[in-house]
């Protein structure tokens, strides 16, 4: 089957638009009418293209370039063929029910090709492995680790725990630091609109005074000379180092330096290592519990830890592995673990409980995360007051003293 985009009109007589999918254009008409609705145009979805037509009457459909598979779908996904798995539906069957139940648009024709390959015979976790962007390398490894040992509704299951864990810590993430995010563009705008909007208007007032400004207003209108003088300059330069720093940060160079630099950070350092040792707990416990091996489990884990300093330990560590040793030496020898965490590895390999050991610093450790989040969220917040009232005083200042000196001169 394929899926298949349209545009037409209900029973109403309402335009409507969507993707259906069919054997053919013409079973598509058929079914849409039998939905009470009226195609007018129908066309093949193809997976990424978002062109229509050809030549002058080309269309370009811009909203397929907005269009992707967040994580929250990949966990409802998840948990829906979860259920259809556990109630002993066929794979076939339950991938058909997944795809009319899908809203995502980026989601569905990915799910129609997996159902066609694994009509065909392929395992799913094969069929998944050919689209990389939708299903990661931790996703895959699990559901073929689950078909082989025959016990895929349970990974299905762990996967879904897993996967919305991930989405509700960075939600949280998200969502503490929005305000303050918010906070200063808005701070931001009222400055350089002081700057460039007022201050050029108040500067009317003391050209005609004729004794020496004092120095927070020559301060205050030095800033607003150079930001009317100088906005382009400026703005190009800006731009410029945006786009230099991205492409060094690119390169392998450029990225281990960003993430040796974020660690060091004094705050932000400490959240960003419970970040990456909590996803290494986490996706580690998750994988070793669905019976994916350590060694395969560690060279997953290197990858989504998405730091190039701890994943350099976790290779390290994947290395003793294969040597017979211990998992926990290396990642203490790092220095990049902290000490409780390597110490409750440690134990968990000695007792055969790793998985859950591993479950609990992870939870531990995002709890962490949340409560010093929202600590530094409560501390931005009187700061950056404090930081907007300090440029508005700058500015009041500016403003009033030449205009006190102005009073007494008259009087």
């Amino acid at each position: 089957m394929a899926v298949y985009e349209y545009k037409g009109i209900d029973g109403a007589g309402k335009a409507v638009k969507g993707v259906i999918d069919a054997e053919s254009p013409k079973s598509a008409r058929a079914k849409l009418r039998r939905q009470s609705l009226f195609p007018t145009e129908i066309w093949e979805q193809v997976q990424g293209k978002a062109t229509q037509g050809s030549g002058l009457n080309v269309q370009i459909d811009f909203s397929k370039y907005f269009q992707s598979v967040s994580p929250q779908d990949i966990a409802t996904l998840t948990s829906q063929l979860s259920t259809l798995v556990g109630a002993g539906i066929p794979m076939v069957e339950a991938l058909s029910a997944l795809i009319e139940q899908v809203e995502n648009p980026a989601l569905k024709p990915v799910l129609v090709k997996i159902r066609e390959d694994v009509n065909q015979g392929d395992a799913l976790a094969v069929a998944m492995r050919k689209h990389p962007t939708v299903f990661n390398n931790l996703f895959v490894s699990m559901i073929g680790a689950g078909e082989a040992s025959g016990a895929l509704e349970t990974v299905l299951k762990r996967l879904t725990s897993y996967t919305e864990a991930t989405v509700r810590l960075r939600d949280k993430l998200r969502s503490a630091m929005m305000y303050p995010a918010l906070m200063g563009l808005v701070s931001a705008g009222i400055v350089v609109g002081l700057f460039v909007g007022v201050i050029p208007k108040i500067r009317r007032i003391f050209e005609s005074f004729d004794s020496a400004l004092p120095l927070p207003t020559r301060v205050v209108l030095g800033i607003s000379d150079g930001l009317q003088a100088y906005w382009l300059p400026l703005l190009l330069l800006i731009g410029g180092g945006v786009y230099g720093a991205r492409r060094y940060l690119a390169t392998p160079k450029g990225r281990r330096k960003w993430h040796e630099w974020q660690l060091r950070l004094p705050i932000f350092g400490k959240i960003s290592r419970m970040v990456a040792v909590s996803r290494f707990c986490r996706t580690m416990s998750t994988l070793l519990d669905s019976g994916v091996p350590i060694l395969t489990a560690v060279s997953i884990v290197k990858a989504v830890v998405d730091n190039d300093i701890i994943a350099e330990a976790v290779e390290n560590a994947g290395k003793n592995i294969r040597e017979g040793q211990s998992i926990a030496i290396p990642l203490k020898e790092s220095g990049q673990f902290p000490p409780l965490v390597t110490h409750m590895i440690a134990i968990g390999e000695k007792t055969g409980d790793l998985e859950p050991m591993l479950s609990k610093v992870a939870d531990a450790y995002d709890e962490q995360v949340e409560n010093m989040v929202g600590a530094l969220t409560s501390l931005l917040e009187p700061l950056m007051i404090l930081t907007m009232g300090g440029v508005v005083t700058l500015v009041a200042l500016s403003i009033l003293l030449p205009m006190m000196e102005m009073s007494s001169m008259a009087r």
